[in-house]
Parts: structure tokens; C-alpha cells; sequence
């Protein structure tokens, strides 16, 4: 399978940015969810150290993965611990739950 799963964790304040950086690179899908955690930087005065993050899930072409993956870091860079973190992973399957079927392969 050609697809790849872009999962991005980053400030919640930076969201908008990003999805304007998505939107001018063409990703047309994609999940946002709002995620409370902590790893590079933790909240030591909050009683659990959790902090507030935004999470983006985007499924797309393998070819495209980079290219996304570096405008999501540019758009949520604030060059500070607890900026986030980009992943990129391979997908081997994919389906659309509306015709219960698999996604045809990227270039398909």
C-alpha cells in the first residue's frame, strides 16, 4: 500500500496556522483532535503536569508524507520545549467504511 499516516501533536494555540499550512499544500482530509499529555515539556504547577495539545491525523500518499510532515513543523515551530512532535507511518491497509470496500492504492 502507497498511503502513510501523518499523526502530529503540537500547541493548541498554533492549530489554525497549521491547518492554513495544510490547506495551501492541498490536504484536503484530515482529523483533529484535542489531547492533553506530556513528554519534551510537562507542567509542573498543574496537578497531573498535563498540558493541552492539538493532534492531526492525515492519511495520504507516500509521496506527499514529507512534504506535509516539514509544513506542519514550520507552521508549529516556536523553537521552545513542548513544541510537539511528527510522525510518519505506513499504512497496509485502508477501507471506507461507506462502501465497506479498500482504498484503491495511491496512483490507482
Amino acid at each position: 500500500m502507497n498511503y502513510r499516516k501523518i499523526t502530529a501533536i503540537f500547541r493548541l494555540e498554533l492549530l489554525e496556522k497549521v491547518e492554513r499550512k495544510l490547506q495551501t499544500l492541498g490536504v484536503s482530509c484530515l482529523t483533529v483532535s484535542k489531547v492533553k499529555g506530556y513528554g519534551e515539556y510537562a507542567d509542573f504547577y498543574a496537578k497531573d503536569w498535563l498540558t493541552s495539545h492539538a493532534r492531526i491525523e492525515i492519511f495520504v500518499d507516500k509521496e506527499e508524507a514529507e512534504t506535509i510532515a516539514e509544513g506542519i513543523m514550520e507552521a508549529a515551530c516556536l523553537n521552545m520545549a513542548g513544541d510537539g512532535i511528527v510522525a510518519i507511518l505506513p499504512v497496509e491497509k485502508l477501507y471506507r467504511i461507506r462502501t465497506q470496500s479498500e482504498v484503491p492504492r495511491a496512483g490507482e
